[in-house]
C-alpha cells in the first residue's frame, strides 16, 4: 500500500477467518493490528453484494436474498394487480429472478434447506404473477411460468460456464483447472465427447468447489447435448433437460 501511495482505512477493512467450524473454533484472534490501526475480525462480509460467511454455508447470503425478494413483493403486489399477466412476469423476473440467479453459482452444494428458502421465495413469486392458491402445487405453475426451480438454476449456470470454458468464452483463469480425459496411446472414446476428469477432494468446501461442481455436472448431461456447437442451442436443450 506504501507502494502506492495508499491509506489504509480501518473503518472499510475487515478480517474474516475461512474453515470449517474446527479450525474456526481454534481461532483465538479477534483483531489485527496493522501499524497504528486496528482491524476487526468479522463471521461474515459482504462482498460484490454476496455475504460470505467464515465456513461458506451461504446461510447470511441466503438469509439477504429472501428478505429482499420478500420486500419488493410486498412492494409490487399493488402494481401486478393492474398489470397483464406479461406484464407482471417481466416486473417479478425483473426485481426477484435477477437476485435468485446473481452469483448462484456459489450455491452449489449449500445445504437443502437453504434451497428450501430461496425456493419458497420463487414460488411467492410465480403465485404472485398467476394469482394462484397457496394451497394448489407449485410445480405446474413453474413449468407455465418456464420458470427453473432455483437448485436447478445453480446447475444450469455451471453447465453453461463449461460449455463456454470449453468453446474458448471464459476467462482464463476459470480454465485452467479442468483436463479433458484422453490417452495419447490410444483413442478413448471419451475424448471425442468430451469427458472431464473429477479432481478428488478431502473436504466439503473442495468438492464444492468450482474445478469439481463443474466437470460433475457436465459429465452428468446426454453426450449429444455435450457435443452441440452453438451456444443457443446448448441453453435450449439444457433447459429441455433440467426440465425432464
Amino acid at each position: 500500500m506504501t507502494a502506492s501511495r495508499l491509506r489504509l482505512n480501518a473503518s472499510k477493512t475487515q478480517v474474516m477467518w475461512l474453515g470449517s467450524r474446527h479450525n474456526l473454533d481454534r481461532v483465538t484472534v479477534s483483531e489485527v493490528q496493522v501499524l497504528t490501526s486496528t482491524v476487526r475480525v468479522v463471521t461474515s462480509a459482504r462482498n460484490l453484494g454476496v455475504v460470505i460467511d467464515s465456513r461458506f454455508t451461504m446461510t447470511d447470503y441466503v438469509a439477504s436474498v429472501c428478505r429482499s425478494a420478500y420486500y419488493h413483493l410486498r412492494q409490487i403486489r399493488p402494481t401486478v394487480q393492474s398489470l397483464t399477466p406479461d406484464g407482471s412476469k417481466t416486473l417479478v423476473q425483473a426485481f426477484i429472478s435477477g437476485r435468485l440467479d446473481y452469483c448462484n453459482s456459489l450455491l452449489y452444494g449449500m445445504t437443502d434447506s437453504l434451497f428450501q428458502r430461496l425456493q419458497s421465495a420463487q414460488n411467492a413469486a410465480a403465485r404472485l404473477i398467476t394469482r394462484t392458491d397457496r394451497r394448489e402445487h407449485i410445480t405446474p405453475v413453474l413449468r407455465d411460468l418456464h420458470w427453473v426451480p432455483v437448485r436447478h438454476r445453480v446447475d444450469f449456470k455451471l453447465a453453461t460456464f463449461m460449455y463456454k470454458m470449453l468453446h474458448g468464452q471464459i476467462p482464463r483463469y476459470l480454465s485452467g483447472d479442468w483436463q479433458l480425459i484422453s490417452d495419447a496411446s490410444r483413442r478413448l472414446r471419451s475424448s471425442d465427447t468430451f469427458t472431464f476428469a473429477v479432481p478428488r477432494t478431502r473436504t466439503r468446501l473442495g468438492d464444492r468447489s468450482f474445478a469439481v461442481a463443474g466437470p460433475q455436472i457436465w459429465n452428468n448431461l446426454p453426450v449429444d447435448m455435450r457435443l452441440v456447437d452453438n451456444y443457443a442451442r446448448f441453453r435450449r436443450l439444457l433447459k429441455g433437460h433440467v426440465f425432464g
